[in-house]
């Protein structure tokens, strides 16, 4: 904010906002009438009044946010004056005293129902809620009545996003994990490709500063070989479409930098050996029903030049993709020995491409125009219709939703059912119908028998086998990938563990009474933490299934029916999430990796091993105390976003000299003696004491795992630079090890 007494010109200020105003009107102009013009107007002098007295973060007037976001929601995303209008008023309802009544009177139902599903809920109270997952779940249950509420709040998101500077270094990292975990995913699934890539990167640069510096920097330093590339490759292919008379234009789209990082982490190779930098993409101007002839006419032009790889044709042509997504995609060897991806489609196509969901709809008075989405949306209605109260819950069943990359599968009749990558014949069964699911047995996938877990591909014809017998178990859940059968299991499970904890909770009832012991929330809490559960439904189950003792009731103190421990133990430092939460104020406290914290026990999460020097924050788990993770941690993102409110900010104690346990992951050119060369610089020339090493070797490759003892990152940085100096020596990393974390200590469901 600025400081009180700096000397604002408001003036000028004034003629800057008009400026921007004008901005918004020209991008609109053919996308209004004279009426629509004048809404669009007066939803601007409301916004300007409304937030006349507000400021950014970053100092400047609060009405520029509002505009920015309409004009995104115009120009980037093609969206209509009503949207134009809801944008410009998205956060009045909210933040100032304009109501859903004022913007029903000034604007009509349409505007008041859009803003309704933009504005957030009201703080609540339980601290074990997520607010940000119950704003985002109510944000999605708008997305069948409207889907302009979701198109405007990615433009919000979008936004704050390039503004993100102005911000709290904790802040920008959780709301930068937050748009990656859920808002980047939403736009890659309304087809928005280009608003997905910019909010992966400026996620990435938030996230990871150092790895999107570096690519941006060696992205930049090849440009020119890359430019000179492009043209040389699709020189024959401009002058070929040229003799045919196509009217044509041919773009290089380079990959973003998220994507790329995301490659060589999967991947596992560095920037050099990332070859798909960029994809060509060929756009004809051409009448619809010509579309789909003219595109494979192309497609055989590239191929008379450039060989094709038959495994990576994709035809989104001839079925499209669930969010309308349609073009023909193949990947060519060039003449230099590099495989180039080639992208062929239509005007027609290229637009829906760019604006996604929203080029499908004429937002003008009311939704009109052809619905490619009504499989989608359908999917999203039934989950609504269907959702469990917890919001968290909600979210995780939304997001499985989001990913694109899909199936196409048959039934024995021939029906086409669209599922997406990785699906099983379990996912399969629920696709059909619930009970169809839940009675699966099996299935015939091209009339071979295979059980429940087989993964699909496209092309399969399923039948799937059910006995009236079968029940669900926990493992089913490892069976399947989307949200409509992760939910029906997880239904059918809940149910059938009611139906057990009401029969512990009888046998319960039925021992107390043989003791005198009176059946109340006292003696009931007591028992949970006599015999270690978190929840009394957990304590009904174990009674159910004979995993607790009921003899030792008569060990326990009964005075007058009401059971007394005579000697607590308690443990020296507090550990569960209940109490941690009363002792501290997650806003304001830090927690000093070395000090005492309010009695609190904290320790190391052992999926990333921080070290002093790393950029850390605390996360609140169930049980155990406070874990320490850094913050580029392969589980950071899914804390910071789905469970912000179970965050502590931390950071480490100055001058303190302790020694702590570094992972190293070692990849080279297997070579005689490569392993005595890496002990040597462990043991004698850094002076560091190793904990473990292992080696595997494969096709003249190596791996090495070694953990050591270092001082902080500055030590650990100094032996990785030593390693990186061997021959043969490819790369050395950090080595997350995700399957020594406990899942109990980050799952929302035993809070609930």
């Amino acid at each position: 904010m600025p400081d009180k007494h700096q000397n604002i010109d408001l003036e000028k200020e004034r003629k800057e906002i008009l400026n921007a105003f004008k901005g918004l009107l020209r991008v609109t102009k053919d996308n209004r009438n004279k009426e629509e013009t004048k809404m669009i107007r007066k939803a601007f002098d409301v916004a300007v009044e409304a937030h006349k007295d507000m400021r950014r973060k970053s100092g400047e007037p609060y009405i520029y946010h509002p505009i920015a976001v309409a004009k995104i929601c115009a120009e980037e995303m093609g969206l209509g004056p009503t949207a134009v209008v809801c944008a410009l008023l998205h956060d009045t309802v909210e933040d100032t005293y304009i109501t859903l009544d004022d913007i029903e009177e000034l604007f009509g139902e349409t505007p008041k129902k859009v803003i309704d599903g933009l504005t957030k809920i009201p703080e609540v109270f339980d601290e074990n809620v997520s607010i940000q997952a119950e704003n985002f779940r109510k944000m999605i249950l708008t997305i069948s009545d409207d889907l302009r509420v979701v198109l405007i709040k990615l433009a919000d998101r979008l936004h704050n996003m390039r503004t993100l500077d102005s911000m709290r270094a904790d802040k920008q990292l959780k709301i930068a994990s937050e748009t990656n975990f859920l808002y980047a995913p939403l736009a890659h699934r309304l087809g928005l490709y280009s608003i997905k890539s910019e909010l992966e990167d400026l996620c990435l640069m938030y996230m990871n500063p150092q790895a999107y510096q570096e690519i941006e920097s060696k992205l930049k330093s090849t440009k020119a070989v890359r430019q000179r590339f492009i043209r040389r490759f699709t020189h024959p292919i401009k002058e070929a479409l040229q003799e045919e008379g196509y009217v044509f234009d041919i773009k290089a789209r380079t990959k973003s930098v998220a994507s790329i990082w995301r490659k060589m982490k999967n991947k596992e190779v560095p920037f050099e050996e990332v070859f798909d930098l960029f994809a060509i993409r060929i756009i004809l101007d051409t009448p619809e029903e010509l579309e789909k002839p003219d595109c494979w006419r192309v497609y055989s032009i590239v191929t008379d030049f450039y060989q094709p790889n038959p495994d990576r044709l994709r035809d989104w042509i001839s079925t499209p993709r669930a969010n309308g997504y349609e073009s023909l995609h193949t990947t060519v060897m060039s003449p230099q020995g590099k495989w180039v991806e080639v992208q062929i489609r239509s005007k027609r196509m290229d637009n829906i491409a760019e604006k996604g969901l929203a080029a499908h709809y004429n937002y003008k008075e009311s939704k009109n125009g052809d619905n490619k989405f009504d499989r989608w949306i359908g999917e999203i209605r039934d989950l609504i219709d269907n959702h469990s109260q917890d919001a968290m819950d909600f979210v995780n069943e939304f997001k499985l939703n989001l990913f694109n990359d899909e199936i196409y599968v048959f039934t024995p009749k021939g029906e086409l059912r669209v599922l997406p990558t990785g699906a099983s014949t379990l996912d399969f069964a629920f696709d059909i119908h619930t009970d169809i699911g839940l009675q699966c047995i099996g299935a015939k996938v091209n009339n071979k028998l295979v059980p429940l877990s087989h993964q699909l591909k496209s092309g399969h014809q399923i039948e799937i086998i059910t006995s009236s017998k079968q029940k669900p178990n926990e493992e089913w859940l490892k069976f399947v990938t989307t949200a409509r059968a992760k939910q029906k299991i997880k239904a059918a499970l809940n149910d059938e563990r009611k139906k057990i904890a009401e029969d512990g909770r009888e046998i319960l009832d039925r021992k107390f009474k043989q003791h005198n012991i009176r059946f109340i929330s006292e003696n009931i809490s007591l028992l949970e933490n006599y015999y270690n559960v978190s929840t009394a439904t957990d304590l009904y189950i174990r009674i159910a299934k004979g995993k607790v003792d009921l003899a030792k009731l008569r060990q326990i103190k009964n005075v007058g029916g009401v059971l007394k421990l005579e000697k607590e133990k308690k443990p020296k430092k507090i550990r569960r999430a209940s109490d941690i939460n009363k002792r501290i104020d997650k806003k304001k406290d830090t927690l000093i990796i070395g000090d005492d914290f309010n009695n609190i026990d904290y320790q190391f999460a052992k999926c990333c091993n921080p070290l002093p020097g790393d950029s850390v924050f605390g996360f609140i788990t169930i049980n155990d105390g406070i874990k320490i993770h850094r913050t580029d941690c392969p589980n950071a993102e899914n804390l910071m976003s789905k469970m912000a409110y179970r965050c502590i900010s931390a950071r480490w104690k100055a001058k303190e000299v302790k020694e702590h346990i570094a992972k190293l992951r070692i990849i080279g050119i297997d070579d005689i003696g490569i392993v005595n060369k890496i002990t040597e610089i462990v043991s004698f020339q850094h002076n560091v004491n190793m904990r473990s090493i292992s080696f595997e070797s494969k096709d003249g490759m190596f791996e090495g795992k070694i953990q050591v003892y270092v001082l902080d990152r500055y030590h650990l940085e100094e032996l990785i630079e030593k390693f990186e100096l061997l021959e043969g020596i490819k790369r050395v990393e950090r080595w997350d090890d995700l399957e020594h974390e406990t899942p109990d200590d980050y799952d929302e469901e035993t809070l609930s």
